[in-house]
């Protein structure tokens, strides 16, 4: 077993450039950072709990970052690899509004039949508060715990009151707000 090769193919690269809002050169630079990161050339869910970890040191982060974790890990093998984690980045970091919203629609989406209950909602937010820490303490009254702001958005959200939001009433309801797409897509800056 060699080391593994630290520049991405050309083949892979055009396919990653097509797939991705990455050049070439950024392309080369973030596989080099994953395999330093990552020598195996996957990632973990225990390796990418201590990731996200780092970036909310005064929260939990380890539900939020299993549930982005999921969302990466298109193939379902328990792993990341880097086309994943490249494809995963380029989205939730460059994509379009209505992209992003896409993705956070399917984490959301915990159960995979293409709505979102009440439930799944709850169980995000949820994550995201405990991430987020004391950072939650300053929520408006009306959005100070994961079930008033889950409670809220969904009033703003499920157009045709069945309790489930499909895919266009996730967005139409995001679009109209400004402050849930910041919960919805929940950045490090974005959290609360």
């Amino acid at each position: 077993m060699g080391k593994k090769n630290s520049k991405l193919k050309p083949k892979v690269i055009s396919d990653l450039m097509e797939m991705t809002l990455f050049t070439e050169t950024e392309l080369q630079d973030w596989y080099r950072g994953f395999l330093k990161d990552c020598p195996k050339g996957t990632l973990t869910v225990q390796e990418f709990k201590v990731l996200y970890n780092e970036f909310f040191p005064e929260g939990d982060a380890d539900a939020f970052a299993e549930h982005v974790f999921r969302t990466f890990d298109t193939d379902r093998n328990g792993t990341i690899d880097f086309k994943e984690f490249i494809v995963g980045l380029s989205v939730t970091s460059r994509g379009s509004l209505e992209d992003k919203l896409k993705w956070a629609f399917f984490m959301y989406d915990l159960d995979g039949n293409s709505y979102i209950t009440k439930d799944e909602m709850l169980e995000i937010v949820g994550a995201i508060f405990k991430m987020v820490g004391d950072v939650a303490r300053c929520a408006a009254e009306d959005e100070s715990t994961p079930q008033k702001r889950v409670d809220k958005m969904y009033l703003q959200m499920d157009k045709n009151n069945d309790e489930k939001l499909s895919l266009a009433e996730f967005i139409g309801g995001a679009k109209s707000d400004p402050r849930i797409v910041r919960l919805l897509l929940c950045g490090p800056s974005e959290a609360l």
